[in-house]
């Protein structure tokens, strides 16, 4: 059997083992309440409750949970918003914390949407084992470069909003102020136009004087802002993963956005495959009859499949090696975007090593031995 068969049989027929008398817990997290659900390890519900989103209710939903015997384990639904302080104050308490995805889509087809319901499966996917995923810590440099990215995300969204409005406010202006502006760069423009000042507002001219005079001083103060965000998100990022900005087309920005996918915790990332399917750079199967090939993946984290997209674009323009390879690469015949997904791939497993240069050995909860799989004469003569 082929390495790929073996760890599907293994993904399908593993499943957690666990000791006799435990319970696993169930998580549907919102902004107000959490709703909990507590399951035997055969997936039987026993009990479900609802609890506030205060220091005072985690305590009530761990009593609650602790209740119907040993706790094993926990799955959480949402840990990376709502659900993020509830994990990281049961992790804090020794409480084995997994991350959960939505319930799927044929049990809700089934059984109706409820929060209960969505607790219940929460349960059962961490008895199943379906859900295993260790959640982000968020306690870390990581967690302050995604809190300043936040801030600056949305300040480069009004910056730019704010000059397409100035720059449109120029256009139409009357026509002697649009003389005086219209062919002025950006840069000018917004210098110019900071230093209007309009006096009464009696005429049209003077009222677009002081929309553009006020658009610009916002502009002024977006660019500062801005600046003030970058300098400490690379100081964050320098002192954190000085390897990984020293890399070669790699910035703060694009470090950023790659970190924050990996978390505070890259070691619960077990291998540099499952980092590139997290960036979305790993190859997936288009193969069809005699066509044999592979394409982009259109999953994973967008923001940061689009960093290793910008990384690869730097280096096939300013890395020797890099260009030496597309260079190879076309010369074989693949296309540009297929190129550009391999070296998205190559960059993923260099930046995990930066990242997590000392990868753990596989951690998972106890496991039975799969089901064996018969083979050759085996199958036959069971048939």
């Amino acid at each position: 059997m082929s390495r790929l068969a073996e760890r599907h049989v293994r993904d399908h027929l593993e499943r957690p083992e666990w000791p006799p008398g435990a319970v696993i817990g169930g998580v549907d997290t919102h902004k107000h309440i959490h709703v909990a659900a507590v399951c035997d390890p055969l997936g039987r519900v026993l009990a479900s409750d609802t609890f506030p989103t205060t220091t005072a209710g985690f305590k009530a939903l761990l009593r609650f949970l602790r209740s119907h015997g040993e706790l094993a384990a926990v799955g959480i639904e949402g840990t990376g918003c709502w659900g993020g302080g509830l994990a990281r104050w049961l992790a804090t308490r020794d409480v084995h914390v997994v991350e959960v995805d939505r319930p799927n889509r044929q049990a809700r087809r089934r059984r109706g949407k409820s929060d209960t319901i969505d607790a219940e499966e929460a349960a059962r996917a961490v008895v199943a084992g379906r859900a295993r995923t260790v959640f982000k810590t968020g306690t870390g440099p990581v967690e302050m470069a995604r809190q300043l990215r936040v801030a600056r995300r949305s300040a480069i969204k009004q910056r730019t909003q704010a000059l397409l409005q100035l720059q449109a406010l120029a256009d139409t202006a009357p026509d002697e102020l649009r003389d005086t502006v219209k062919r002025l760069r950006y840069a000018q423009l917004i210098a110019t136009a900071a230093r209007f000042r309009p006096g009464e507002l009696t005429t049209t001219g003077a009222a677009a004087k002081y929309a553009m005079s006020a658009l610009a001083r916002r502009i002024q103060h977006l660019d500062a802002e801005i600046e003030g965000l970058d300098a400490h998100l690379k100081a964050i990022l320098t002192a954190a993963h000085p390897d990984l900005l020293a890399a070669h087309g790699i910035g703060p920005d694009t470090a950023g956005a790659l970190l924050v996918a990996a978390g505070d915790n890259p070691e619960r990332l077990v291998s540099e495959q499952a980092f590139a399917a997290l960036c979305g750079a790993s190859p997936v199967q288009a193969s069809s009859g005699n066509t044999h090939r592979h394409r982009l993946n259109r999953g994973g984290d967008r923001q940061a499949n689009s960093a290793l997209w910008r990384i690869v674009l730097v280096r096939m323009r300013s890395h020797q090696p890099t260009r030496d390879y597309v260079t190879r690469r076309t010369a074989e015949g693949l296309a540009k975007r297929d190129i550009m997904r391999c070296l998205k791939r190559y960059v993923a497993r260099e930046i995990y090593h930066h990242i997590n240069p000392t990868p753990p050995a596989v951690a998972h909860l106890r496991l039975v031995p799969p089901i064996p799989v018969a083979t050759g004469e085996a199958a036959l003569s069971t048939a």
